[in-house]
């Protein structure tokens, strides 16, 4: 397979001028399209619309590029939309396309990526088990689908989950059924410790046995390294993009990833480039930063609300969620290092990496 990625800047959560002069122009082919990820400038919180707004309007562009309903579209291109541009970070999408070629496999491993759908989920099975075990058989099914044998050779899996509102709510209640929490802010942690648990099932992580529903955003020391889980309104079942290494591709790009022990732990950062391949020593020179096609970064507050010891408000701000402040300070960080606030950081790291910190991962090209 030959996997490309493009990062394209956004004007508006509905600006898809740039994916549309990559297709006018030849440079994508819109049936290759098989990832859209994007960071809109919503504040990433149940009410947060961007992101549905984002995935009409690339729903509507490859409607009409592909000449298919536009209900047809979700089930060939996964399109994750992660709301929430704090600080610097800039808007953007990153498309990726794959195109099955005929060549002889690779003595190198480069990027692949495979893409599978669950099912729909009932309100009540959010947050439990249930979506951890379909979760887990479905990034098993993405790893098939990328064509990578070894889970050592998975380096991010990002999912796009639902959560529940008040209508789903009371739609469980009328049927006689119990949901994890009635708050639906809560349910966003919920979804997306489940759908990480999933991963980290399915990549051997985390032993079966220790998972069940009372270990869900209760048990931090089980989590995932690779996992990247983001909840909306906009969906109802949890779309998965796997990225990973294979030689099954001769892709000119590769990933690599680390944690990030902290929000400031620029050394993960540095560990996620080595990992995918760029070579330095200190930092990222200028020619070296050019090699960087994105970044993606999962962000959490510690419990505690400390960073390094030290106190902060990240828990106790009564104006603005913690999560827009992870996304904020973390992106600065990732940016210094490598020239570049157009970077994907999603906040939120139930199970994502350590308390405090997150997974992070690296595509290069070169």
């Amino acid at each position: 397979m030959i996997v490309d990625v493009h990062k394209i800047p956004m004007d508006a959560p509905d600006d898809v001028s740039g994916l549309r002069k990559l297709i006018d122009s030849g440079e994508i082919h819109p049936q290759n399209i098989a990832a859209i990820l994007t960071k809109t400038e919503g504040n990433g919180n149940v009410n947060d619309f961007t992101r549905g707004f984002s995935t009409l309007a690339f729903q509507l562009l490859l409607s009409e590029k592909l000449r298919v309903p536009r209900e047809q579209v979700s089930k060939r291109v996964a399109i994750i939309n992660s709301g929430g541009c704090e600080g610097v970070m800039s808007p953007h999408a990153t498309v990726f396309t794959k195109e099955e070629v005929r060549a002889p496999e690779g003595e190198v491993k480069r990027l692949a990526i495979g893409i599978t759908f669950t099912r729909d989920f009932q309100p009540e099975e959010l947050g439990t088990i249930v979506q951890v075990r379909e979760v887990a058989k479905e990034v098993k099914e993405a790893m098939k689908d990328a064509g990578i044998e070894h889970r050592k050779d998975v380096h991010f899996v990002q999912v796009k989950c639902p959560l529940l509102t008040s209508e789903r709510v009371n739609d469980a209640t009328k049927r006689g059924k119990e949901v994890v929490t009635t708050d639906t802010l809560k349910s966003m942690a919920y979804s997306r410790g489940a759908s990480a648990l999933g991963v980290a099932l399915a990549l051997g992580e985390v032993d079966e046995s220790k998972l069940n529903d009372s270990a869900i955003c209760k048990d931090w020391r089980l989590y995932s390294t690779v996992a990247s889980t983001s909840a909306g309104v906009e969906l109802l079942n949890d779309e998965i993009l796997l990225m990973g290494n294979t030689t099954k591709s001769v892709s000119k790009y590769t990933i690599g990833h680390s944690v990030m022990e902290d929000s400031l732990d620029v050394n993960g950062v540095k560990k996620a480039l080595k990992s995918a391949g760029l070579k330095f020593d200190c930092c990222p020179d200028p020619d070296s930063q050019k090699k960087v096609v994105n970044i993606f970064a999962k962000a959490g507050a510690h419990p505690t609300g400390q960073v390094r010891d030290r106190r902060t408000t990240l828990l106790t701000d009564s104006d603005i969620s913690s999560t827009r402040h992870m996304r904020a300070v973390v992106n600065a960080v990732i940016a210094s290092l490598i020239g570049d606030p157009m970077v994907y950081v999603s906040a939120g790291s139930e199970h994502q990496g350590p308390l405090g910190g997150g997974p992070v991962a690296a595509i290069i090209q070169g």
